[in-house]
Protein backbone atom coordinates (compact mmCIF):
# COMPACT_ATOMS: atom_id res chain seq x y z
CA UNK A 1 0.00 0.00 0.00
CA UNK A 2 1.17 3.38 -0.81
CA UNK A 3 2.08 6.09 1.83
CA UNK A 4 -0.52 8.54 2.02
CA UNK A 5 1.13 12.05 1.58
CA UNK A 6 1.45 12.94 5.35
CA UNK A 7 3.17 10.00 6.08
CA UNK A 8 5.38 10.89 2.98
CA UNK A 9 6.21 14.36 4.71
CA UNK A 10 6.87 13.12 7.72
CA UNK A 11 9.39 10.93 6.62
CA UNK A 12 10.94 13.78 4.41
CA UNK A 13 10.93 15.65 7.75
CA UNK A 14 13.20 13.01 9.59
CA UNK A 15 15.69 13.69 6.91
CA UNK A 16 15.31 17.01 6.64
CA UNK A 17 18.44 18.15 5.79
CA UNK A 18 19.50 15.70 3.55
CA UNK A 19 16.40 16.71 1.77
CA UNK A 20 17.58 20.21 1.44
CA UNK A 21 20.87 19.47 0.33
CA UNK A 22 19.57 17.41 -2.57
CA UNK A 23 16.64 19.46 -3.98
CA UNK A 24 18.19 23.11 -2.04
CA UNK A 25 21.61 23.07 -3.23
CA UNK A 26 21.96 26.64 -3.47
CA UNK A 27 21.57 27.20 0.12
CA UNK A 28 23.35 26.00 3.28
CA UNK A 29 23.04 25.63 6.86
CA UNK A 30 22.59 27.79 9.78
CA UNK A 31 22.13 27.14 13.08
CA UNK A 32 18.44 25.13 13.22
CA UNK A 33 17.21 26.41 9.99
CA UNK A 34 17.71 25.82 6.10
CA UNK A 35 18.55 29.57 3.95
CA UNK A 36 18.06 29.84 0.59
CA UNK A 37 16.76 32.19 -1.57
CA UNK A 38 13.24 30.28 -2.22
CA UNK A 39 11.35 27.24 -2.84
CA UNK A 40 12.39 27.00 -6.74
CA UNK A 41 16.55 27.05 -5.29
CA UNK A 42 17.02 30.76 -6.39
CA UNK A 43 20.26 31.98 -4.84
CA UNK A 44 19.35 33.71 -1.80
CA UNK A 45 18.34 34.04 1.84
CA UNK A 46 14.50 34.89 1.64
CA UNK A 47 13.56 31.14 2.85
CA UNK A 48 13.92 29.18 5.95
CA UNK A 49 13.65 25.63 6.30
CA UNK A 50 13.77 24.39 10.02
CA UNK A 51 15.64 21.43 10.14
CA UNK A 52 14.64 19.62 13.30
CA UNK A 53 11.94 20.04 15.57
CA UNK A 54 11.44 22.46 18.75
CA UNK A 55 9.01 24.54 20.57
CA UNK A 56 8.29 26.76 17.98
CA UNK A 57 7.67 24.15 14.67
CA UNK A 58 7.93 21.10 13.27
CA UNK A 59 11.24 20.27 11.53
CA UNK A 60 10.45 20.33 7.32
CA UNK A 61 8.32 23.26 7.35
CA UNK A 62 9.60 26.27 5.76
CA UNK A 63 8.29 29.58 5.41
CA UNK A 64 9.84 32.15 2.36
CA UNK A 65 9.88 35.74 4.09
CA UNK A 66 9.76 37.73 0.52
CA UNK A 67 6.67 36.05 -0.55
CA UNK A 68 4.65 34.82 2.17
CA UNK A 69 5.05 31.08 0.83
CA UNK A 70 5.04 28.18 2.99
CA UNK A 71 4.79 24.35 3.45
CA UNK A 72 6.25 21.13 3.53
CA UNK A 73 8.78 19.15 2.24
CA UNK A 74 6.75 17.73 -0.72
CA UNK A 75 6.30 21.13 -1.73
CA UNK A 76 9.91 21.55 -1.60
CA UNK A 77 10.26 18.28 -4.20
CA UNK A 78 7.59 19.60 -6.09
CA UNK A 79 8.68 23.52 -6.67
CA UNK A 80 12.81 22.33 -7.37
CA UNK A 81 11.75 20.07 -9.93
CA UNK A 82 8.76 21.66 -11.47
CA UNK A 83 6.60 18.70 -10.82
CA UNK A 84 2.61 19.38 -11.31
CA UNK A 85 0.73 15.85 -10.68
CA UNK A 86 1.24 14.45 -7.12
CA UNK A 87 1.45 11.28 -8.26
CA UNK A 88 5.11 12.13 -9.82
CA UNK A 89 5.83 14.55 -6.54
CA UNK A 90 5.23 11.05 -4.43
CA UNK A 91 7.34 9.13 -6.79
CA UNK A 92 10.10 11.04 -6.56
CA UNK A 93 10.04 11.24 -2.78
CA UNK A 94 9.98 7.67 -2.32
CA UNK A 95 12.65 7.37 -4.65
CA UNK A 96 14.42 9.93 -2.62
CA UNK A 97 13.52 8.16 0.52
CA UNK A 98 14.36 4.36 -0.97
CA UNK A 99 17.27 4.51 -3.22
CA UNK A 100 20.94 5.87 -2.70
CA UNK A 101 21.40 9.17 -2.77
CA UNK A 102 23.29 9.56 -6.19
CA UNK A 103 20.35 7.17 -7.68
CA UNK A 104 18.04 10.02 -5.96
CA UNK A 105 20.25 12.62 -7.59
CA UNK A 106 20.44 10.94 -11.15
CA UNK A 107 16.52 10.52 -11.37
CA UNK A 108 15.88 14.03 -10.45
CA UNK A 109 18.39 15.48 -13.19
CA UNK A 110 16.12 13.04 -15.92
CA UNK A 111 13.23 14.90 -14.72
CA UNK A 112 14.80 18.69 -14.64
CA UNK A 113 15.77 18.03 -18.39
CA UNK A 114 12.12 17.63 -19.11
CA UNK A 115 10.58 20.16 -17.26
CA UNK A 116 10.89 23.88 -16.42
CA UNK A 117 10.78 24.03 -12.99
CA UNK A 118 7.99 26.02 -11.21
CA UNK A 119 9.84 29.14 -10.27
CA UNK A 120 12.85 29.38 -12.60
CA UNK A 121 13.66 31.87 -14.86
CA UNK A 122 12.31 29.18 -18.13
CA UNK A 123 9.33 29.07 -15.94
CA UNK A 124 8.95 33.32 -16.16
CA UNK A 125 9.99 33.13 -19.95
CA UNK A 126 6.99 30.87 -20.56
CA UNK A 127 4.57 32.63 -18.80
CA UNK A 128 5.55 36.23 -20.47
CA UNK A 129 5.06 34.23 -23.51
CA UNK A 130 1.81 33.67 -23.27
CA UNK A 131 0.76 36.88 -21.56
CA UNK A 132 -0.04 39.76 -23.40
CA UNK A 133 0.07 43.86 -23.67
CA UNK A 134 -2.10 45.56 -20.82
CA UNK A 135 -3.69 48.21 -23.14
CA UNK A 136 -7.46 47.12 -22.95
CA UNK A 137 -7.07 44.57 -20.55
CA UNK A 138 -8.27 44.74 -16.54
CA UNK A 139 -4.02 45.36 -15.57
CA UNK A 140 -5.13 48.69 -17.22
CA UNK A 141 -8.34 48.79 -15.22
CA UNK A 142 -6.62 48.44 -12.25
CA UNK A 143 -3.78 50.53 -12.76
CA UNK A 144 -5.88 53.23 -13.68
CA UNK A 145 -7.97 52.75 -10.54
CA UNK A 146 -4.69 53.25 -8.51
CA UNK A 147 -4.33 56.52 -10.19
CA UNK A 148 -1.95 55.79 -12.59
CA UNK A 149 -2.33 57.03 -16.30
CA UNK A 150 1.05 57.00 -17.63
CA UNK A 151 1.07 53.91 -19.59
CA UNK A 152 2.94 54.60 -22.18
CA UNK A 153 6.76 52.82 -21.78
CA UNK A 154 4.91 49.93 -19.99
CA UNK A 155 6.34 47.15 -22.28
CA UNK A 156 7.54 45.33 -19.39
CA UNK A 157 3.75 44.63 -17.87
CA UNK A 158 1.84 41.64 -19.46
CA UNK A 159 -1.80 40.34 -18.80
CA UNK A 160 -2.56 36.93 -18.62
CA UNK A 161 -6.27 36.28 -18.46
CA UNK A 162 -5.70 32.77 -16.13
CA UNK A 163 -3.11 32.55 -14.00
CA UNK A 164 -2.58 29.78 -11.56
CA UNK A 165 -2.46 30.47 -8.03
CA UNK A 166 -2.37 28.44 -5.44
CA UNK A 167 -3.74 29.09 -2.25
CA UNK A 168 -1.86 27.03 0.55
CA UNK A 169 -0.29 23.45 1.13
CA UNK A 170 -2.93 21.06 -0.01
CA UNK A 171 -5.39 23.54 -1.78
CA UNK A 172 -6.66 23.41 -5.15
CA UNK A 173 -5.23 25.58 -7.45
CA UNK A 174 -7.35 28.54 -8.77
CA UNK A 175 -6.62 30.62 -12.02
CA UNK A 176 -7.28 34.45 -11.29
CA UNK A 177 -6.83 37.40 -13.98
CA UNK A 178 -2.92 38.66 -13.48
CA UNK A 179 -0.97 42.00 -14.27
CA UNK A 180 2.67 39.83 -15.04
CA UNK A 181 5.96 41.68 -14.86
CA UNK A 182 9.26 41.03 -16.94
CA UNK A 183 12.25 41.22 -14.36
CA UNK A 184 15.34 41.44 -16.33
CA UNK A 185 19.17 42.17 -15.99
CA UNK A 186 21.09 45.34 -16.79
CA UNK A 187 21.28 43.33 -20.07
CA UNK A 188 18.05 42.99 -20.72
CA UNK A 189 17.56 39.61 -20.45
CA UNK A 190 14.66 38.35 -18.73
CA UNK A 191 15.81 36.51 -15.45
CA UNK A 192 12.20 36.42 -13.93
CA UNK A 193 8.48 37.90 -13.92
CA UNK A 194 6.23 39.14 -10.88
CA UNK A 195 2.45 38.11 -10.58
CA UNK A 196 -0.35 40.24 -9.13
CA UNK A 197 -3.23 38.12 -9.01
CA UNK A 198 -6.52 40.64 -9.85
CA UNK A 199 -10.41 40.29 -9.22
CA UNK A 200 -11.91 40.29 -12.25
CA UNK A 201 -13.45 43.72 -12.76
CA UNK A 202 -9.51 44.94 -12.32
CA UNK A 203 -10.73 47.51 -9.83
CA UNK A 204 -8.43 45.89 -6.77
CA UNK A 205 -5.96 42.89 -6.02
CA UNK A 206 -7.74 39.17 -6.09
CA UNK A 207 -9.23 38.88 -3.12
CA UNK A 208 -6.46 36.26 -1.99
CA UNK A 209 -3.75 35.48 0.43
CA UNK A 210 -0.99 36.38 -1.33
CA UNK A 211 -1.93 38.44 -4.33
CA UNK A 212 1.64 39.03 -5.35
CA UNK A 213 4.24 36.38 -5.49
CA UNK A 214 7.61 36.45 -7.97
CA UNK A 215 9.53 33.96 -9.34
CA UNK A 216 12.78 33.42 -11.14
CA UNK A 217 16.08 35.10 -10.47
CA UNK A 218 15.14 38.22 -8.55
CA UNK A 219 18.83 39.76 -6.71
CA UNK A 220 20.06 42.59 -8.85
CA UNK A 221 17.69 42.71 -11.83
CA UNK A 222 14.49 44.45 -11.61
CA UNK A 223 11.30 45.60 -13.66
CA UNK A 224 12.31 48.26 -15.84
CA UNK A 225 10.92 51.55 -17.14
CA UNK A 226 12.43 53.57 -19.91
CA UNK A 227 16.07 52.79 -20.67
CA UNK A 228 18.33 54.21 -17.42
CA UNK A 229 21.48 56.76 -18.59
CA UNK A 230 23.19 59.35 -16.32
CA UNK A 231 19.34 58.76 -14.28
CA UNK A 232 16.96 57.00 -12.64
CA UNK A 233 14.59 55.74 -10.09
CA UNK A 234 14.65 52.72 -8.10
CA UNK A 235 11.73 51.78 -5.93
CA UNK A 236 10.39 48.38 -4.74
CA UNK A 237 6.99 48.10 -5.90
CA UNK A 238 5.68 48.30 -9.38
CA UNK A 239 2.51 50.44 -8.07
CA UNK A 240 4.75 52.73 -6.46
CA UNK A 241 7.52 53.38 -9.04
CA UNK A 242 4.74 53.80 -11.61
CA UNK A 243 3.38 56.49 -9.11
CA UNK A 244 6.32 58.57 -9.28
CA UNK A 245 6.52 58.35 -12.99
CA UNK A 246 3.71 59.83 -13.51
CA UNK A 247 5.45 62.85 -11.91
CA UNK A 248 8.62 62.34 -14.20
CA UNK A 249 7.64 60.36 -17.01
CA UNK A 250 11.12 60.59 -19.17
CA UNK A 251 13.02 59.23 -15.95
CA UNK A 252 14.03 55.68 -16.41
CA UNK A 253 12.80 53.97 -13.22
CA UNK A 254 13.35 50.02 -12.07
CA UNK A 255 11.05 48.74 -9.54
CA UNK A 256 13.11 46.24 -7.65
CA UNK A 257 9.97 43.78 -6.10
CA UNK A 258 11.13 44.49 -2.25
CA UNK A 259 12.82 46.37 0.25
CA UNK A 260 15.90 43.70 0.48
CA UNK A 261 16.07 43.55 -3.78
CA UNK A 262 15.74 47.33 -4.06
CA UNK A 263 19.21 47.62 -1.41
CA UNK A 264 20.43 45.37 -3.88
CA UNK A 265 19.94 46.41 -7.11
CA UNK A 266 22.62 46.63 -9.44
CA UNK A 267 23.80 49.95 -11.25
CA UNK A 268 23.84 50.80 -15.24
CA UNK A 269 27.46 51.41 -15.95
CA UNK A 270 26.31 55.04 -16.86
CA UNK A 271 24.57 55.79 -13.99
CA UNK A 272 25.25 59.30 -12.45
CA UNK A 273 22.63 60.13 -9.61
CA UNK A 274 20.00 57.66 -8.20
CA UNK A 275 16.85 58.75 -7.11
CA UNK A 276 15.65 56.32 -4.20
CA UNK A 277 11.89 55.91 -3.91
CA UNK A 278 11.61 55.46 -0.40
CA UNK A 279 8.88 53.66 0.80
CA UNK A 280 7.65 54.97 4.66
CA UNK A 281 8.23 52.16 7.03
CA UNK A 282 11.11 50.46 8.72
CA UNK A 283 12.17 48.15 5.76
CA UNK A 284 11.96 50.64 3.56
CA UNK A 285 14.64 52.63 5.75
CA UNK A 286 17.03 49.66 5.60
CA UNK A 287 16.78 49.23 2.20
CA UNK A 288 17.50 53.30 1.74
CA UNK A 289 20.29 53.31 3.90
CA UNK A 290 21.82 49.97 2.71
CA UNK A 291 21.15 51.44 -1.39
CA UNK A 292 22.86 54.92 -0.81
CA UNK A 293 25.68 53.31 0.88
CA UNK A 294 26.31 50.69 -1.91
CA UNK A 295 25.63 53.73 -4.21
CA UNK A 296 27.93 56.37 -2.56
CA UNK A 297 30.98 53.50 -2.77
CA UNK A 298 30.17 53.33 -6.62
CA UNK A 299 30.95 57.08 -6.67
CA UNK A 300 26.79 57.55 -7.73
CA UNK A 301 25.19 60.52 -5.82
CA UNK A 302 22.20 59.00 -4.03
CA UNK A 303 19.06 60.97 -3.56
CA UNK A 304 15.89 60.02 -1.34
CA UNK A 305 12.36 61.09 -2.76
CA UNK A 306 10.07 60.66 0.23
CA UNK A 307 6.31 60.54 0.18
CA UNK A 308 4.13 62.31 2.14
CA UNK A 309 1.83 58.92 3.54
CA UNK A 310 3.31 55.32 3.26
CA UNK A 311 4.12 54.90 -0.64
CA UNK A 312 3.75 57.57 -3.19
CA UNK A 313 0.79 55.52 -4.66
CA UNK A 314 -0.72 56.38 -1.52
CA UNK A 315 -0.25 60.17 -1.95
CA UNK A 316 -0.93 60.37 -5.74
CA UNK A 317 -4.56 58.51 -4.75
CA UNK A 318 -5.44 61.25 -2.15
CA UNK A 319 -4.15 64.11 -2.80
CA UNK A 320 -3.47 64.01 -6.82
CA UNK A 321 -0.78 63.84 -9.26
CA UNK A 322 -0.01 68.34 -9.02
CA UNK A 323 0.50 67.51 -5.29
CA UNK A 324 2.86 64.69 -5.87
CA UNK A 325 4.53 67.06 -8.20
CA UNK A 326 4.98 69.94 -5.44
CA UNK A 327 5.92 67.22 -2.93
CA UNK A 328 8.87 66.17 -4.83
CA UNK A 329 9.77 69.66 -6.80
CA UNK A 330 12.29 70.66 -3.78
CA UNK A 331 13.87 66.78 -3.34
CA UNK A 332 14.83 66.58 -6.81
CA UNK A 333 18.22 68.25 -8.01
CA UNK A 334 17.91 71.83 -9.40
CA UNK A 335 18.83 70.48 -13.19
CA UNK A 336 16.97 67.59 -12.99
CA UNK A 337 13.87 69.71 -12.19
CA UNK A 338 14.16 71.49 -14.71
CA UNK A 339 15.08 68.21 -17.34
CA UNK A 340 12.01 65.81 -15.55
CA UNK A 341 9.90 67.83 -13.65
CA UNK A 342 9.08 71.17 -15.39
CA UNK A 343 8.89 69.45 -19.09
CA UNK A 344 5.79 66.79 -17.72
CA UNK A 345 4.01 69.63 -15.71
Amino acid sequence: MREPPHELARRLAGRTEAVCRHYLPNGRRQGNYWIVGDVRNTPGRSMFVRLADSARGTAGRWTDAATGEHGDLLDVVREALGLRAFADVAKEARAFLGLSHEAARQASSVRKNVLAPAGSSEAARRLLGISQPIIGTIVETYLRERGITTLHGTESLRFHPRCYYRPDDHGPTETWPAMIAAVTDLDGRLTGAHRTWLAPDGEDKAPVDTPRRAMGDLLGNAVRFGAPGSVMAAGEGIETTLSLRCALPDMAMAAALSAAHLAAILFPPTLERLYVIRDNDPAGDGARDSLIERATNAGIEAIVLSPALKDFNDDLRHFGLDAVRALIADQLRRRDRIRYLNRAA
